[in-house]
């Protein structure tokens, strides 16, 4: 069944909110580290941040398309929510370890 346009920008809305949600607990986490793992929390928070803009600036895309033109957008914005998606989880997992040490 074919996604309408304005569910599927709800839903990118509501993840783009939760992704933004985990960078500020990793800045939070990054303020009480110690200098080393600063950098390396900052570095990753700064990588994220650029695809946050990225999936915001397909979002807009989405928005702003008309007709079926925003079903090839949709392809587009999937493959930028896949990479989102996965850069988290590989964030998450590195830090993951770090809490653990």
């Amino acid at each position: 069944m074919e996604e309408k346009k304005e569910n599927y920008q709800q839903k990118i809305e509501a993840q783009l909110d939760e992704w933004r949600a985990e960078i500020d607990k990793l800045k939070v986490k990054a303020k009480n580290a110690t200098a080393e793992a600063k950098i390396k929390y900052e570095e990753q928070i700064d990588k994220l941040e650029l695809k946050l803009d990225e999936s915001k600036s397909k979002l807009n895309e989405i928005k702003e398309s008309t007709g079926e033109a925003w079903e090839s957008i949709k392809e587009g914005a999937d493959s930028i929510w896949d990479t989102m998606k996965a850069t988290f989880e590989e964030v998450k997992e590195k830090f993951k370890d770090k809490d653990n040490d």
